[in-house]
């Protein structure tokens, strides 16, 4: 008898779920460089193979929410109101995403991936692609075919102004330094939209 595919596709979610926490328990616990794959999947009662069905690399054993990030910052231009601008809404979702990754049970996190140059080249590599995506969304809403090179440098900025927030002593502080730059340079590359309003 066939498993119903509801069913099946919650087995493979919590499998996957469980080899992410299994793995960062690990990675915290001995370090990132210390750990391998086949600790991993051994921990997780898994086999290797089972594992890279779900997890391409090492790496993304960590960034497993890698792909939901991307999503998050491309709905916050295409799935935001008309009367929103872009530069606000992109604001509110990064803001978002500091406060999630700043909060006290985050460190350990964060510091393994910074004390880990492998981890630190891998979350570069990722920024540049959801850069991309986030400018392929921007140039979609104000009717590019392709992605022009002010809305590339939009993207770029809005990436780094998340790396740079999530490291500042005051995070909400700088937020709002970096988006005033971003929206007055949005301002100058698209003054058809204007500036944004409010914080």
């Amino acid at each position: 008898m066939t498993e119903p595919t509801g069913r099946r596709e919650r087995k493979k979610a919590a499998t996957r779920q469980k080899i992410a926490d299994t793995a960062l328990a690990l990675f915290l616990e001995r370090g990132y460089d210390a750990v391998g794959i086949r600790d991993v999947a051994a921990e997780a009662d898994v086999a290797v193979t089972t594992l890279f069905s779900h997890f391409a690399s090492k790496e993304t054993l960590v960034f497993g929410h890698d792909r939901e990030f991307e999503r998050r910052l491309t709905q916050a231009v295409t799935g935001r109101s008309p009367q929103e601008p872009v530069v606000h809404a992109l604001r509110r979702e990064i803001r978002a995403q500091v406060r999630h990754c700043t909060a006290d049970g985050a460190r350990p996190f964060w510091r393994m991936i910074d004390d880990s140059p492998a981890l630190r080249e891998y979350e570069k590599s990722m920024r540049l692609r959801h850069a991309e995506s986030l400018a392929t969304a921007i140039a979609g809403d104000v009717g590019l075919a392709e992605p022009s090179t002010a809305c590339r440098t939009i993207a770029r900025f809005v990436l780094d102004a998340f790396q740079l927030a999530r490291e500042a002593a005051d995070p909400e502080t700088a937020l709002d330094e970096i988006f005033r730059m971003i929206e007055a340079a949005w301002a100058v590359a698209s003054p058809s939209e204007g500036p944004a309003a409010g914080p």
